[in-house]
């Protein structure tokens, strides 16, 4: 697999992937990028990303690999897929919107196992009296995402 990486002020989103789909997005403090040409569906997501983060960016087209989970797993990540730019739901309304009313605590730990966060945007996710968390860096880097669309959870 490829790696590519784009730095932010929250540290560097390691892309990885090849010519077809991207496999892994991951918040690391060190670049970590492979020497050759970037496979396109990396290079597409680093731009894509790249436009995102310099907040031209709302919706993303990127070919990601099919992974072997649950359908509940999959259920929640087309369902974060749905939150508009700038929104957030909380674990509740992921829930309600997978058809498992109660099962929020299974909404946040499928949204700790998402491979692609922004592509997915699980940060748009939030408790229903606070942020919540965020397993790619922690609640500094939900905020500086959600202050990227608009959002102030200060």
């Amino acid at each position: 697999m490829f790696r590519s990486s784009i730095k932010t002020p929250v540290g560097y989103w390691v892309i990885e992937g090849n010519n077809e789909f991207v496999s892994r997005i991951d918040l690391q403090d060190a670049k970590s990028t492979s020497s050759g040409r970037t496979p396109k569906a990396v290079a597409t997501c680093v731009q894509q990303m790249s436009e995102y983060f310099s907040g031209t960016r709302k919706k993303f087209s990127v070919a990601l690999e099919d992974y072997d989970v649950t359908s509940f797993q999959q259920d929640v990540w087309d369902a974060l897929c749905t939150i508009p730019y700038g929104q957030v739901w909380t674990y509740g309304d992921v829930a309600r919107a997978v058809k498992r009313p109660r099962a929020m605590r299974a909404v946040g730990n499928a949204n700790n196992a998402n491979p692609w966060p922004v592509i997915v945007p699980c940060h748009r996710v939030v408790a229903s009296n606070h942020i919540g968390g965020y397993g790619s860096g922690g609640e500094k880097v939900k905020r500086f995402l959600l202050e990227i669309e608009g959002l102030d959870y200060n």
